[in-house]
């Protein structure tokens, strides 16, 4: 179970530094604000245990980043509108940190960077000159690459996310997904993730697939 105080502590200190010298309002009601979201009853997935493995993988990425800071801010906001049944989710999350940041104190161009990179998880497929969007996704899609059992777990919890798309319409649709990420020229951007993450993941997704069309 996520640790509540340990996850307000880590999104004070990327806030903090975000704002810079200027500082800002109290950060625990927009880190609780955040918090609640991750734990609406709709998600099995998009939980906060997914919340804090991005952010423990951004901590093994920070090196690639140029802004570390604004990395870790679009972690906790790109999915913090979570609607399994919506399409929007991504550009309403994006929304979402332009209206909350600037509040908080941040600048308005790392609130624009913030969520420009929230946006960039439509697509996982960051340019080669974007250091911050290669980390984001990069920290997103390190799931892809788990072992066996915990990647089962995690499209077993996918599957419940959509309980109510009907089985042969989930069985298509994931499998047009994953033949998508399986198209790309590469699933991971920072050195560390094609060397560590991209031989596993395609073999995950490869036999994630198999098992669909089967």
């Amino acid at each position: 179970m996520a640790d509540l105080d340990t996850l307000r502590a880590r999104f004070a200190r990327a806030l903090e530094g975000a704002r810079g010298p200027g500082g800002g309002p109290d950060p625990t009601p927009y880190a609780d604000n955040l918090l609640g979201r991750w734990q609406e009853p709709q998600r099995r997935y998009h939980t906060l245990t997914h919340l804090t493995a991005v952010l423990d993988h951004i901590d093994v990425l920070e090196r690639y980043a140029a802004d570390p800071d604004a990395v870790r801010l679009a972690a906790w906001f790109h999915d913090a509108v979570y609607l399994p049944e919506r399409s929007e989710n991504e550009e309403r999350s994006a929304s979402l940190a332009e209206r909350a940041l600037p509040e908080a104190g941040v600048p308005a161009p790392r609130t624009a960077e913030v969520a420009r990179l929230v946006r960039l998880t439509v697509t996982h497929d960051p340019a080669d000159d974007d250091p911050d969007g290669q980390v984001l996704c990069d920290a997103d899609l390190a799931i892809l690459a788990a072992p066996p059992s915990a990647y089962a777990h995690y499209t077993a919890e996918v599957r419940e996310e959509y309980h109510f798309v009907p089985s042969d319409v989930f069985r298509e649709g994931r499998a047009a997904v994953l033949r998508q990420l399986l198209d790309l020229p590469r699933l991971f951007h920072t050195p560390h993730g094609r060397e560590h993450w991209e031989r596993t993941a395609r073999h995950n997704l490869g036999g994630e697939l198999d098992l669909l069309s089967g």
